[in-house]
């Protein structure tokens, strides 16, 4: 059984694509993976960082449950943690295997320049694209 950090209240986290060579000593494997990062308010961050290294000591994975947008139930390996004590309480931070297959790209495609394009090459009857 793995163990699991739950975030129990509060929205989903907000996830930051983490940029740069080094990232990728984290994710030595033969699969694809990219690292993601979020930053988190807890109780006491530097419990959850411990039982984070107690996981890993112990060749176990770990992972961060949480909740999506629409409500349902999630879950990301961690491979880094961090906590940072400030006036407002423990901030931990956390690096996450994200699988390519995981991954949207968002495509837009703006048309308004083909009814230009169009209106412009539509009287040219006489092409020949042979010639």
């Amino acid at each position: 059984m793995s163990e699991k950090i739950t975030v129990i209240e509060g929205p989903t986290p907000i996830f930051q694509e983490v940029r740069g060579l080094w990232n990728y000593g984290l994710l030595e494997s033969h699969l694809q993976h990219d690292t993601i990062l979020t930053e988190l308010r807890a109780f006491d961050g530097f419990a959850l960082v411990e039982r984070c290294q107690q996981a890993w000591s112990n060749q176990e994975p770990i992972s961060l449950e949480y909740r999506t947008e629409e409500g349902l139930p999630a879950q990301l390996p961690i491979v880094a943690a961090y906590c940072d004590e400030t006036d407002e309480g423990d901030v931990i931070q956390l690096w996450l295997r994200l699988e390519r297959d995981d991954i949207e790209i968002e495509l837009e495609y703006d048309d308004k320049y083909d009814d230009e394009y169009d209106d412009e090459y539509d009287d040219d009857d006489d092409f020949d694209p042979l010639l």
